[in-house]
C-alpha cells in the first residue's frame, strides 16, 4: 500500500504531466471509474478523488477501465493493432471468457497477443480481461452498496448486465439469492495487493488474492461443495479475519485464530492439518511433509493438496519449499511466497533480538 507522501508525489506529477513517471503508476478516478497515465491531457481530478496503482493489473482489478484518451494501456508512442483490437473487443464485452475461436473471429493469433501484452504490461491478455472482468464484479464487493446502486455504477442501465457480470464471478444472479444458503464476499486490501474474503456465520471458507489464477473456478466449486449463494457483506468471521490480517502484515501477529471451514479430501485435510503446524517464521519441504503425514512417497500428492487450500496465510502453503531451497510454486505467484516468508523469519529474528536484549540487562 502506497504511503501519503507517495500519493502527493504521483499527484503532483499528474498535475505537471511529468513524462518521467509514464509508467511508474497510473491513476484512477473514482469519479469517472477510468484509469490514466500521468501524462493524460484530460482535466486533472481532485486529490481525493484519485487512486493511485503501480501495476495495470491493480487497476483494472480496482474496477477501473481504461481512458481513450490517454491508452493507459499502448505505449505511449505507439498503439499495435493487436492491442488495440483486444482492448477495445473486451471492452464492448468485459464479461466475455475468451476461448480460442474468440482470437479466431478477431484473426488474432493467442500466442502473438500473450506476447504482445506480456511485453507491454506485464500480463497476458488472458489475465488482463480476466482482471477486467473480475474488477467489474468485485466493485459491488470493494464498495459494499447494495445490488441494484452497483449495477448503476457499473454503466449497466438494466438489470440483466450486471446480472451477468455478477454471475460469471460468483456464479449466481443477485435476486435469486435469497432461496439458498448465504456466504458473503467482501475485499480486504493488504501491502501485496486486495485479497478476497468469503465468509458464513459458521467460519471462513476462502482467502485468496484476488488476481491468483483460477479464482472464479475456486469461487464455484465452493458454491456448489455448500450450495451456497455468494452475495457481498461480511460476517463476524470476516471481521476477525481482516483484524487479524491487519495485525499479521504489521508483524503484530503469528497465530490465527478465525474459525476456518475446509472441505477437502481426507488426505487434503491432513496436509492442510500439518501445514498449520510449521511454526512461524520456519519452512518445510515437500518431501518432510510427506514423511511428517506418514507418506513418504506422496511427495506430488502433497503439492497439489497445497495448491488446493483456499485459505492463503492462515493455512501457510507458502512456508512449503523446495528440497533445493528454491520457493516453488504459489497460488499467489512467487514474488508473494517469498515475500511472506521472509515478513515471518524477519519476525521472528526480531523478537529473539529483543529477548537477547532483555536478558542481557
Amino acid at each position: 500500500m502506497l504511503s501519503l507522501q507517495r500519493k502527493k508525489e504521483f499527484y503532483q506529477a499528474l498535475l505537471e504531466k511529468n513524462t518521467e513517471f509514464d509508467g511508474v503508476f497510473f491513476v484512477g478516478v473514482k469519479t469517472t471509474s477510468i484509469f490514466c497515465r500521468p501524462t493524460c491531457p484530460a482535466r486533472k481530478p481532485k486529490f481525493e478523488n484519485c487512486e493511485f496503482y503501480l501495476t495495470a493489473q491493480q487497476t483494472l482489478l480496482a474496477s477501473f477501465r481504461p481512458c481513450r484518451r490517454c491508452r493507459p494501456l499502448s505505449h505511449p508512442n505507439y498503439v499495435p493493432e493487436i492491442v488495440r483490437t483486444l482492448v477495445e473487443a473486451v471492452e464492448k464485452n468485459p464479461e466475455k471468457r475468451w476461448k480460442e475461436k474468440d482470437f479466431k473471429e478477431l484473426s488474432v493469433d493467442p500466442s502473438t497477443a500473450r506476447r504482445q501484452f506480456k511485453r507491454r504490461f506485464g500480463m497476458t491478455f488472458v489475465e488482463y480481461a480476466r482482471a477486467r472482468r473480475m474488477g467489474i464484479a468485485m466493485k459491488e464487493i470493494r464498495s459494499g452498496k447494495p445490488v441494484i446502486e452497483a449495477q448503476l455504477s457499473s454503466g449497466y442501465e438494466s438489470s440483466s448486465g450486471f446480472r451477468d457480470a455478477f454471475s460469471r464471478i460468483m456464479g449466481n444472479a443477485p435476486s435469486l439469492t435469497g432461496e439458498r444458503n448465504i456466504l458473503k464476499v467482501s475485499w480486504f486490501d493488504t501491502r501485496l495487493g486486495p485479497m478476497i474474503i468469503i465468509a458464513g456465520e459458521d467460519g471462513l471458507y476462502l482467502l485468496e488474492f484476488v488476481d491468483r489464477k483460477g479464482l472464479e473456478r475456486e469461487v464455484e466449486r465452493l458454491r456448489h461443495k455448500t450450495k451456497s449463494a455468494v452475495i457481498p457483506g461480511k460476517t463476524k468471521h470476516t471481521l476477525s479475519i481482516e483484524r487479524e490480517l491487519d495485525l499479521y502484515f504489521k508483524g503484530h501477529l503469528t497465530d490465527f485464530r478465525t474459525t476456518i471451514k475446509t472441505m477437502g479430501t481426507p488426505f487434503q485435510e491432513e496436509v492442510w492439518k500439518k501445514l498449520r503446524e510449521i511454526p512461524h517464521g520456519q519452512t518445510r519441504t515437500y518431501t518432510e511433509m510427506a514423511s511428517a503425514i506418514g507418506k513418504p512417497l506422496s511427495i506430488r500428492a502433497v503439492a497439489n493438496a497445497n495448491g488446493a487450500n483456499q485459505i492463503a496465510i492462515v493455512i501457510p502453503c507458502h512456508r512449503v519449499i523446495r528440497a533445493c531451497g528454491e520457493t516453488g510454486g504459489y497460488g499467489g505467484g512467487s514474488a508473494r511466497k517469498k515475500w511472506l516468508i521472509n515478513h515471518e523469519k524477519q519476525e521472528v529474528n526480531d523478537v529473539e533480538s529483543t529477548k537477547t536484549c532483555e536478558n542481557s540487562i
